[in-house]
């Protein structure tokens, strides 16, 4: 995913030609957010889990089928009316863009190239949900390499062909999309849900995924107006906020891709089979755990980046079309990101284990809540930071989200919930991340070597040191503490390597 980022930045650096590209590509983004991976996987796990869980495979096999039959067809509908509304599309998610006529254009037509990739990739989704439910990881964790791979493969080779390198990447993600989706058909069939069409849709487990599906859409529709909005104001600002917000949210994605959609991903399906059961103890380990990992690992993942924002944004970016002052305005808005990737973290596995307990309502009421104070924080932000403002404001809003609903699972399950080890797991992480940062800070106080030094390489060598110190340090006094997250993390690594191992 970076190699694919840091070639997008190469060709296109924070020019109207990356504004209008991934304007045009958050919209078919947004859709598959709130249709594929959304609300229509987090509603159809517990259903299909239930399911699995009862052995009824040949049943849970038709529901399977069932669902990616009636996805293609409500998806294909919607791509069609998006390719010939993309005009009316763009004037309404990016209403500044009218003030430059080649960037609303530019925008217009790559839309139009990449919105089918909201079919392809829902597809996709729910493939990914069907595995997942079914205890198997590895094939869904590799669809998104076929994007990058596509993505970078063509703005490699088709770029000199075309008239700019934004067109090769819109033409990499359609082609990316449908590489995801044949990966998937496969193993899906291995596992025993090829996928034939099937139109059982009075099916109750399809009705009861529709009718979990409508306050699930209500509630990711929230965060993606959350987004939706914050492009609509950036679209006003100068040119380059779009890119400079979306390349620092690319840098926040990176532990949140790597761990906690992860931990959320294989946590919904142990949470619904435990709800499934009544088996609440195993129900409350499953949830600590995931809660204290992400907290193990986002904390410190949250000071690095705060620390060292600019020189991985200069690192990763800044070279072709991608310049210092680009890097600069990236590494800001990842700080002010940053602030909240504790809350972005957490909320992968607090709304999960509200939709594992078939509960959908209360994420909504509490979306709805803090979406007004998103919008209430980025129009004020932003007349005084600009595009920091937005992020900020999203930083707020998500901490207030991810805190109400924990609370309100606490409420909801009582004693079930133990809260005890996430107070002494965050004790031990701010304890052991304190002691980083001091030693990264320090760091910054020692020459590496002589003046007479290659500066590209200087700065290579000096984060790699500090990285690599930071890692060092901060598990030497996990381990000093003796960490239970620690031992957790070794013994998840050692699992995977044995699982690729056989």
């Amino acid at each position: 995913g970076f190699v694919r980022d840091m070639v997008t930045a190469s060709y296109l650096g924070t020019s109207i030609y990356a504004d209008a590209f991934f304007v045009a590509f958050r919209i078919p983004n947004l859709l598959r957010r709130l249709f594929g991976e959304g609300s229509l996987t987090a509603a159809f796990i517990p259903v299909f889990s239930s399911y699995l869980a009862a052995d009824k495979r040949t049943e849970a096999r038709d529901i399977a089928q069932t669902a990616m039959t009636l996805t293609a067809i409500c998806l294909t509908i919607v791509t069609i009316c998006g390719i010939l509304f993309s005009p009316f599309i763009i004037s309404v998610i990016a209403p500044g863009f009218s003030a430059t006529p080649e960037k609303y254009e530019l925008a217009v037509f790559l839309n139009r190239i990449m919105f089918p990739y909201i079919l392809l990739i829902s597809l996709v989704a729910l493939a990914m949900g069907i595995l997942n439910a079914d205890n198997h990881f590895l094939t869904p964790a590799l669809a998104p390499v076929l994007l990058n791979l596509c993505m970078i493969a063509a703005a490699l080779g088709l770029t000199p062909f075309l008239d700019n390198a934004a067109l090769a990447l819109a033409i990499g993600v359609l082609c990316g999309g449908l590489a995801q989706l044949l990966l998937q058909l496969p193993v899906l069939k291995r596992h025993g849900f090829p996928w034939r069409p099937r139109f059982n849709f009075r099916h109750p487990a399809i009705k009861r995924v529709l009718i979990l599906m409508g306050p699930s859409l209500l509630g990711l529709a929230i965060t993606q107006i959350t987004i939706f909005c914050n492009t609509l104001l950036a679209s006003y600002l100068v040119d380059g906020s779009i890119s400079y917000l979306y390349f620092a949210d690319r840098l926040i994605q990176f532990p949140l891709g790597i761990f906690a959609v992860a931990i959320g991903t294989a946590t919904l399906p142990a949470l619904s089979r435990a709800a499934a059961k009544n088996e609440w103890h195993e129900f409350s380990e499953t949830f600590s755990l995931a809660l204290r990992l992400l907290i193990f690992i986002t904390l410190p993942a949250m000071a690095g980046l705060i620390l060292l924002s600019k020189p991985i944004v200069f690192l990763l970016f800044e070279r072709g079309h991608f310049g210092s002052h680009s890097t600069v305005m990236v590494a800001q808005t990842i700080i002010a990101y940053a602030t909240g990737l504790w809350a972005y973290a957490g909320l992968r596995v607090i709304v999960p284990a509200f939709y594992s307990l078939q509960d959908t309502k209360t994420p909504v009421k509490v979306g709805a809540f803090t979406l007004l104070i998103n919008l209430v924080c980025a129009f004020t932000l932003m007349h005084f930071f600009q595009h920091l403002g937005l992020a900020l404001a999203t930083a707020i809003a998500s901490a207030v989200n991810c805190l109400l609903l924990l609370a309100l699972l606490k409420r909801r399950l009582g004693d079930t919930i133990k809260l005890t080890g996430l107070y002494r797991a965050f004790s031990q992480t701010i304890l052991a991340t304190a002691i980083m940062i001091a030693v990264v800070l320090g760091l910054d106080l020692i020459p590496l070597i002589t003046p007479d030094y290659n500066s590209h390489l200087y700065d290579c060598l000096r984060l790699i040191i500090k990285i690599a110190a930071a890692m060092g340090v901060y598990f030497i006094c996990a381990k000093i503490m003796h960490s239970p997250e620690l031992q957790e993390l070794q013994q998840l690594v050692s699992r995977r390597r044995r699982k690729s191992q056989s």
